[in-house]
């Protein structure tokens, strides 16, 4: 009996190209379309994961890359942390100086 059996499915380059840029387009019209600072950043958390998920797939199905896109996955999950915090901690300082996360009501910088 062999060690490993076959996928039942196998899924292909095709497949996970398809859904990183699928997340990346769904993550870029809510970053468009969105008005409160809060889904804004989730929107680019959801285009951070498109891209995850492109760089994963290439290091699974194209040989002589080790574990470059895991790497490269990892470094995105890490600027996506940063990008995270710094973000909501300046939503919640423009919050306590205009009473509000909509992005158009907070357009301007002057306290």
């Amino acid at each position: 009996m062999p060690s490993e059996l076959p996928p039942l499915y196998p899924i292909g380059l095709q497949h996970g190209l398809v859904l990183g840029a699928a997340l990346f387009a769904v993550g870029m019209a809510g970053a468009l379309t969105k008005r409160n600072a809060i889904a804004i950043l989730m929107a680019i958390e959801v285009m951070l994961n498109g891209v995850m998920v492109t760089f994963v797939t290439f290091a699974r199905h194209i040989p002589g890359i080790d574990l470059g896109g895991q790497i490269f996955a990892m470094f995105v999950l890490t600027v996506a942390a940063a990008e995270a915090a710094v973000g909501v901690a300046i939503i919640i300082t423009v919050y306590r100086l205009r009473r509000t996360i909509s992005v158009d009501q907070a357009d301007t910088l002057r306290g």
